[in-house]
């Protein structure tokens, strides 16, 4: 049976929902509270549920309800896990080292997943930056990097990555996207030390020297994690549903009973960042499941190309979530014939075109990747001040997109003028971003010689 367009708009409420009520007077207060949220989730999602069901799409709404109990349990493990790993200590939190912070974060995602490597270091990254008053921008690159865009080199890295890798595409691929994946993360940190350098000399003295007072050796406690961890990781890599997710929970059980409380005090472990997911994502994934089918209807009459497939592709992971997107657009990109190389059936540009679009598309919101929210719940958390859905979406528009646009002209482009143009495109960022970094100088603190150096 046809879905009409009309089934599309709960979603669009949802997405409402969670954009404006946290910015309302009369609303922000019961928002905060895990019961309203969940209230409001299932409010959409229920309904569009039993819809779809009794418009003949069983598969559909059953499939949505297993997706979401893996990927619930997926970040509920990790979240368990890395939060039994407690990197003590404070380093100087000056731009150059936050940014090394970051790539690292970067570096680390693409081989222990971006809610792995999220989750293992948005603590220790808040505490580093907790003397600083300018902090928010520092959240929101990790979230573009760490829990997003520095997943791209392995089907470990990204859940849309792994569904790719389950239906044929082989594991060593993705690090055919290694000059994207370059591309994309070393503008993101070069912009980021442009922006943290001018916030940085901002900074009141007195932080800047309490800072450096507070700067205390880096040690670990909770190393056994790390072997959970890499079950995890193993489990993801290996295992069938449902022995993957049996895995993961007896996982996280002896994780939480064998690790000391004062290692989880310590990060301020608390069940609240992985609540809000919970109870939100529960009405993302029912209340999208029309939308998708609307999009399965609709997508053979689109311009379909290797650029069209990106922007959609990019566009739609921001707000559905970009595993199912991925999915959705690899089975569509299955139906095209093109010259050139073959992988898993889809020619090898449509599947580039399709995998830098639900991995880098999906940190354009808070809701594109699992990991997002759970970041900006763990910061909050840690009281660090975080934007709206709204004004995430603003620092994504104004940073990450324009990113986005030069890698697409440059990879997928399809024509020396395009590629062409996507090179000066790089230029004029790095550029610009330059210039930034240059001319924002503290006139009362001394950059460190590795930030200049850097």
């Amino acid at each position: 049976m046809f879905m009409s367009w009309f089934a599309t708009l709960p979603f669009a409420g949802l997405l409402a929902c969670i954009a404006v009520l946290p910015l309302l007077n009369t609303t922000k207060h019961a928002w905060e509270k895990p019961l309203v949220k969940l209230a409001i989730a299932l409010m959409f999602g229920l309904p569009m549920a039993l819809f779809t069901w009794f418009t003949g799409h069983h598969h559909e709404v059953t499939h949505a309800v297993i997706e979401y109990a893996q990927f619930i349990t997926l970040l509920g493990a990790l979240f368990v896990v890395s939060g039994g790993i407690n990197v003590d200590g404070d380093i100087q939190a000056t731009p150059a080292k936050n940014t090394v912070f970051l790539a690292i974060g970067g570096t680390l995602a693409s081989f222990i997943g971006t809610t792995g490597a999220a989750m293992l270091l948005i603590r220790p990254l808040c505490k580093t930056i907790s003397e600083r008053t300018f902090k928010t921008h520092t959240v929101i690159f990790a979230i573009f990097i760490v829990a997003n865009c520095g997943g791209l080199l392995t089907p470990l890295g990204d859940p849309p990555l792994f569904l790719g890798m389950l239906r044929g595409v082989p594991f060593l691929w993705t690090f055919h996207l290694l000059p994207e994946w370059f591309m994309v993360n070393g503008l993101l940190l070069l912009s980021y030390y442009a922006i943290d350098r001018e916030y940085y000399a901002k900074e009141p003295a007195e932080n800047i020297r309490w800072d450096q007072r507070n700067v205390i050796p880096i040690s670990i406690q909770g190393k056994h994690n790390f072997g959970f961890l890499a079950l995890i990781v193993l489990s993801v890599a290996f295992a069938p549903t449902p022995y993957r997710e049996a895995i993961m929970v007896t996982t996280a059980a002896f994780s939480y009973y064998s690790t000391s409380k004062t290692v989880r005090q310590a990060n301020r472990f608390n069940w609240e960042p992985i609540t809000e997911v919970a109870v939100l994502f529960i009405g993302i994934f029912l209340a999208m499941t029309p939308a998708l089918i609307y999009l399965a209807h609709v997508a053979p009459t689109l311009p379909i190309t290797p650029a069209t497939l990106f922007v959609f592709t990019g566009g739609l992971s921001s707000v559905l979530d970009n595993a199912p997107t991925y999915v959705t657009f690899f089975e569509i990109a299955r139906e095209f014939k093109m010259s050139g190389p073959v992988v898993a059936g889809v020619p090898e540009l449509m599947l580039m075109s399709v995998s830098l679009g639900a991995v880098f598309g999906g940190s354009l919101t808070y809701i594109g990747n699992g990991p997002n929210f759970m970041v900006k719940a763990v910061a909050e958390n840690m009281r660090i001040r975080m934007p709206s859905f709204g004004g995430y979406m603003v620092w994504s528009l104004r940073i990450l997109v324009p990113i986005l646009a030069v890698m697409a002209l440059v990879s997928i482009g399809g024509s020396v003028w395009t590629e062409t143009f996507g090179l000066f495109g790089v230029l004029a960022i790095v550029i610009y971003r330059g210039r930034q970094a240059t001319k924002s100088k503290r006139p009362d603190a001394v950059i460190s010689a590795v930030e200049n150096a850097l």
